[in-house]
């Protein structure tokens, strides 16, 4: 059986790392506040992935996004994908150049979905994250929004995801809108926009604040893990408590032998 996963997300902006409420943005702190709140190299013990997001909506500089990526993964042990206005394949291999493992897409999977499969081409499927932004219109109905949230595609999101579930992406990152940054947990409905025969892994986020509402994402049986981009709830050692809970409440999580040192031997080594 497949372990599940807990991903936490970075929020970039223009040297700036953010917190986002209903995609409205809340700068926090820079690259030393960062580190001064957030040791990567301990935490890589508490997460399965690292997630980078460049969500500047202005003009980004993606050689500074990339020197901050570098300077994230010095002694960070997880895989990290990273994104944020990839538009050619040389934009994609920058970052991969600067220490991620994957890239994350949004609005060329539906502007360019030849850059999709060049991408493929170039690096695997298994390297693209496809990342897409779910909000709720009327009762059970959702839409998918593109270029930072600024444009709604026409159709409803379960016939875009229809149309997407033969496409080149290796995962994919179902994120929600109304949910994001509130805390109070995952909009599971996301899921049910999903065709009946999805198999490509889904990552569920937007509203995740404390474990048991990782707990709750990861016992869906349609999703393969849960992220969280909330700096504040998980500040500190709110991820080596979150998996910690998780772990000992019997969640299908991997574990390496470091983490019962790390955790005090809270964690059997049995579970």
């Amino acid at each position: 059986m497949l372990k599940k996963r807990i991903l936490f997300t970075l929020l970039y902006d223009n040297g700036q790392f953010m917190l986002s409420r209903n995609f409205r943005l809340q700068r926090v702190g820079d690259l030393a506040w960062l580190k001064k709140n957030y040791n990567f190299a301990l935490i890589s013990f508490f997460i399965d992935e690292l997630i980078v997001l460049d969500i500047t909506r202005g003009e980004r500089n993606q050689a500074a996004f990339c020197e901050t990526l570098e300077a994230l993964t010095e002694g960070c042990f997880v895989p990290i994908a990273a994104g944020g206005g990839i538009r050619s394949v040389e934009q994609a291999r920058r970052l991969l150049r600067s220490g991620a493992d994957k890239v994350v897409v949004n609005t060329p999977i539906f502007s360019q979905p030849k850059l999709l499969r060049e991408l493929v081409q170039e690096f695997g499927q298994q390297c693209l994250v496809g990342s897409l932004d779910l909000k709720r219109t009327q009762g059970d109905k959702y839409e998918i929004l593109i270029e930072s949230g600024m444009l709604a595609l026409d159709g409803t999101a379960i016939e875009e995801l229809q149309r997407l579930s033969d496409g080149e992406i290796g995962e994919w990152y179902l994120n929600s809108v109304d949910h994001d940054g509130t805390g109070q947990g995952y909009d599971l409905a996301l899921l049910d926009q999903l065709p009946v025969d999805w198999s490509v892994p889904i990552i569920l986020a937007g509203g995740a604040g404390n474990a048991s509402h990782l707990a709750i994402g990861l016992a869906d049986s349609r999703v393969d893990a849960v992220a969280t981009a909330h700096l504040f709830n998980f500040v500190g050692d709110g991820l080596k408590q979150a998996r910690t809970s998780l772990l000992s409440s019997g969640v299908e999580l991997a574990k390496w032998p470091e983490i019962d040192k790390l955790t005090g031997g809270f964690i059997s080594r049995n579970g």
